[in-house]
């Protein structure tokens, strides 16, 4: 990827207009019937326009890396993921707008279902509701304020997710207590360097009073934590491309991710139509926009492929409205793959398109992951598509002599 300090130096202001559009986990795997769920899917409008753009499959990452959700947004957005190593709980934390300081390390919280003999059936307690959520974290919070001279602050999110900050002095990051994966322990903190000891002390502990007090739930009755790290300094985007950027997202972690890189995030609903409502409301205001639709990957991820093939053909639905607002560049891709069939992340290509009056345009008749990558763009780095989309709005100087 061009280097931070030169893609700065060529980036100008203009009144072009950039609508990035991320279908979470969108790349799926053929099923029993041979196609995936994007193929699956009832798409025109998305069809309609990978005619008359050009497309391709992004690398989040590296060949055979299947990425977190973090790094994988941060290549869309221009950064380089290896660089830029962003924990989940900072990007949670930032996400429900709490304001962090160098003495807070931050985790994303799972509650969880544990058995008799504390092996983990459930990583998501059932993906509880919201209101269930903050009744828990309220309680947690009652019983569990301080441990040793660390204050606790404990924050609902979404579902099963939640925010915790241990903010004291000494505090270091920490790996994960979150196995990953059903029919496992959970695991400890541990110290692997020198300066994590306090860390390891007050989340073991943190973990023991929660279970403790969540004895008697019927199914969140245990913690899981992740990402268990401190705030790092990053450019924003409108230092690095000179853009004036808004997020519209629904979930804490990708607000999250837009606050970090200096993204306004805007105030939505919590359906589709009200994010797709929220960009026309907006449209004038912002000369980038970052769209995130979280569905596709929370089906993707439990295994649900008739539901993720639903929410793609509901964003289909939408993609007429986008171009009733005739952004100057629309990029309609996923941060990563999700296939149902995996139930999880991948390390597959996504599928990626890419619509402006500066395309040459490559043929393709369908949007789906087999179609892009014969694509005129290829299989491409996604820290490669921020200056794809700033050439196509002419928001790019020319490079050299």
């Amino acid at each position: 990827m061009i280097p931070e300090s030169e893609i700065k130096k060529l980036s100008i202001k203009t009144n072009s207009r950039i609508v990035l559009l991320v279908i979470d986990g969108l790349g799926g795997l053929p099923y029993t019937d041979g196609k995936t769920e994007l193929e699956a899917a009832r798409i025109p409008n998305l069809d309609n326009l990978v005619r008359r753009g050009i497309s391709g499959a992004t690398i989040p990452v590296s060949y055979g890396i299947t990425p977190g959700s973090g790094p994988a947004h941060l290549s869309l957005f221009g950064y380089d993921p290896l660089r830029y190593e962003i924990g989940r709980g900072v990007l949670e934390a930032l996400g429900i707008g709490l304001e962090l300081s160098d003495k807070d390390l931050a985790a994303r919280g799972n509650f969880a279902t544990m058995d008799k003999e504390g092996v983990i059936i459930d990583r998501r307690a059932g993906r509880i509701s919201d209101e269930e959520n903050k009744r828990i974290c309220k309680l947690l919070q009652k019983k569990i304020v301080k441990i040793e001279d660390t204050e606790v602050l404990i924050k609902p999110g979404k579902e099963h997710r939640f925010v915790i900050l241990f903010r004291g002095e000494s505090l270091e990051e920490i790996n994960d207590t979150d196995p990953q994966e059903v029919g496992k322990r959970a695991r400890k903190a541990e110290v692997e360097r020198p300066g994590q000891e306090k860390s390891a002390r007050i989340v073991n502990e943190f973990v023991r009073l929660s279970n403790e007090v969540l004895k008697n739930e019927p199914r969140a009755n245990t913690v899981l934590l992740r990402g268990i790290c401190k705030c790092p300094p990053i450019p924003s985007m409108s230092e690095l491309f000179k853009l004036k950027p808004a997020a519209i997202a629904t979930y804490p972690m990708y607000r999250g991710l837009a606050r970090l890189v200096g993204m306004e995030v805007l105030d939505s609903g919590l359906t589709i139509e009200d994010e797709f409502r929220t960009l026309k409301k907006n449209f004038s205001e912002y000369d980038f926009f970052y769209l995130h639709i979280k569905k596709t990957d929370s089906y993707g991820e439990d295994g649900n492929r008739e539901n993720k093939i639903k929410i793609i053909e509901e964003v289909d639905s939408f993609i007429p409205r986008v171009l009733d607002l005739a952004p100057d560049v629309l990029v309609i891709t996923g941060d990563h793959s999700t296939p149902a069939l995996l139930k999880g992340h991948s390390w597959h290509p996504n599928p990626f398109l890419l619509y402006s009056k500066f395309t040459r345009v490559d043929g393709l008749k369908r949007f789906s992951e087999r179609e892009c990558v014969k694509g005129g763009l290829g299989i491409f780095s996604a820290t490669e598509a921020m200056p794809l989309m700033l050439a196509n709005a002419l928001k790019l100087k020319k490079w050299g002599a």
